[in-house]
């Protein structure tokens, strides 16, 4: 997609750096090479700089600018430049160091602009600045540049970022408006009870459609399939295609230039494909579709199996376990459900009201002892009769990364199901799977849990008494408990993630 381009024409090419090169122009004018070099521009470069009524400090303050402000330079006055603010359409003074020229359409200063580019771009707290030396940077340049959408993509996130966090103050906030008047744009999404600003993504796009480096567009992927921007409240059928568009970013590096990534992208690359893979794979399975399911979950696994633990970053150790618990809740699409056999106590599967189905479980005579219905996905490979046959476990998956253990026991008033949640916290990012019973007069039952509660990842091996649903014990690892080192079910160590 590389091209050259003029000014007229630079931001119908580049879509994301929108006005930059019409800023300033009259209602109907064009902007030409020439036109561009007879005005002379500046961007602000300190925080709250106050544009003057005249050019001493105790003029008037009219309006507070913000670095990467862009205002064409009328002249000097004492030590004050004049200048026009076209986004508010005012004009002022301003303390000249607070200032610097930007030779846009002079592509004799490309080189210096994407200098000063590749400064500002590893600067937190300068993003509104860099992205303004990018915009300059590109109209400068006599064809599209990826690595100036490298930066841009770069900064925009972490601007995103640092917005989202409740400590963000006024400064953040203006930045996002100076970004704005350059096309870069920020949408909230709503996921797990968070708000997230998320950047358009239009700077990664560009880098994914240029001739760029793998690692550029190994850093495109990324920020084009975030978690956090992809939200949680839609249908199967547009969550699915939501999902595979996010894996075809993932899948569009070829294989020869993804083998020459560093480890720690490599690494970053299979934790997102995990993680979405594993998401496609709870939409299909809500579509019917058994066997995309199971390709979809063994994608998953085989994605994070090929995780390299000891190139994993301590920023990349979250999403690991994000990754992990994600896999961890769809795992069951890849074991084929058979056949319960009808001597013993077992469950069977129909369909109920629209989206639904419901859950029966049987006696050997047949009779239904009770029965459950859910919009959730029920994973009847997952079910698993204690030895006495008092007591019965099913996997059932009501959100993409959120697999909860319903308990079927025999009471004193009959059988009764009890719903365990993989935490005490809104369904947003967790699983619960059994993992062995402890027979004898009390019985006990084993459980792995790994969720996200209070922003915290949290994962435990608990022993948990049925009659009382009591946690008796718990570790963090299963081996510092006794019971799980005689009584884990040996599927169950073979089939988990949690012991990663």
């Amino acid at each position: 997609m590389s091209a050259t381009f003029s000014s007229a024409g630079w931001p119908a090419a580049l879509g994301l750096l929108g006005a930059l090169a019409m800023a300033g122009q009259p209602a109907g004018a064009t902007t030409t090479p020439a036109a561009a070099t007879e005005t002379r521009w500046a961007v602000v470069v300190q925080d709250a700089t106050p544009l003057r009524a005249g050019p001493r400090e105790s003029a008037a303050q009219q309006a507070v600018l913000w670095p990467g402000d862009l205002v064409e330079w009328r002249g000097m006055r004492l030590d004050h430049v004049q200048v026009w603010d076209h986004r508010r359409e005012r004009a002022g003074f301003i303390r000249a160091g607070q200032l610097r020229i930007v030779p846009l359409g002079d592509p004799a200063a490309a080189l210096e602009l994407k200098t000063v580019l590749r400064f500002l771009r590893d600067q937190p707290g300068a993003e509104s600045l860099g992205i303004a030396y990018a915009a300059a940077y590109l109209k400068a340049a006599p064809a599209l540049d990826a690595e100036a959408f490298d930066a841009s993509g770069q900064m925009a996130e972490r601007l995103g970022r640092r917005a989202g966090q409740r400590q963000a103050g006024a400064a953040t906030a203006a930045q996002l408006e100076v970004v704005a008047g350059y096309g870069v744009r920020f949408q909230p999404v709503e996921r797990d009870g968070t708000i997230t600003l998320c950047s358009d993504g239009e700077a990664d796009r560009q880098v994914m459609a240029l001739a760029a480096a793998p690692a550029w567009r190994a850093r495109a992927a990324l920020a084009l399939t975030r978690h956090d921007c992809a939200a949680d409240l839609l249908a199967p059928s547009a969550r699915l295609a939501r999902d595979q568009a996010r894996a075809a970013w993932l899948d569009a590096l070829p294989a020869a230039q993804a083998a020459t990534l560093p480890e720690l992208l490599k690494n970053r690359l299979r934790l997102r494909r995990a993680g979405i893979w594993a998401g496609i794979a709870h939409a299909q399975a809500q579509m019917g579709d058994a066997a995309a399911a199971a390709q979809a979950a063994g994608r998953a696994l085989l994605e994070l199996a090929a995780v390299n633990k000891a190139e994993l970053s301590d920023d990349d150790q979250a999403e690991a376990q994000e990754a992990a618990i994600r896999v961890g809740a769809s795992r069951w699409a890849v074991e084929p459900a058979v056949a319960p056999p009808t001597s013993r106590l077992h469950i069977r599967t129909e369909p109920g009201e629209i989206g639904q189905t419901c859950v029966a479980l049987h006696d050997p005579a047949g009779a239904v002892l009770k029965r459950q219905c859910t919009y959730g996905v029920v994973w009847p490979a997952s079910a698993r009769l204690d030895p006495a046959g008092q007591m019965l476990v099913l996997a059932v998956q009501p959100l993409p990364a959120w697999t909860e253990l319903w308990l079927f026991r025999r009471g004193a008033d009959g059988w009764q199901l009890d719903v365990l949640p993989p935490a005490a916290a809104e369904p947003g990012l967790g699983y619960v799977e059994f993992a062995g019973w402890v027979g004898g007069a009390s019985p006990r039952l084993l459980l792995a849990r790994e969720a996200r509660a209070d922003g915290r990842l949290r994962r435990s091996f608990e022993v948990l008494a049925p009659d009382s649903l009591a946690v008796e014990r718990q570790a963090s690892r299963p081996d510092l408990l006794v019971l799980f080192g005689r009584h884990a079910d040996a599927r169950w160590r073979a089939q988990t993630v949690s012991l990663r």
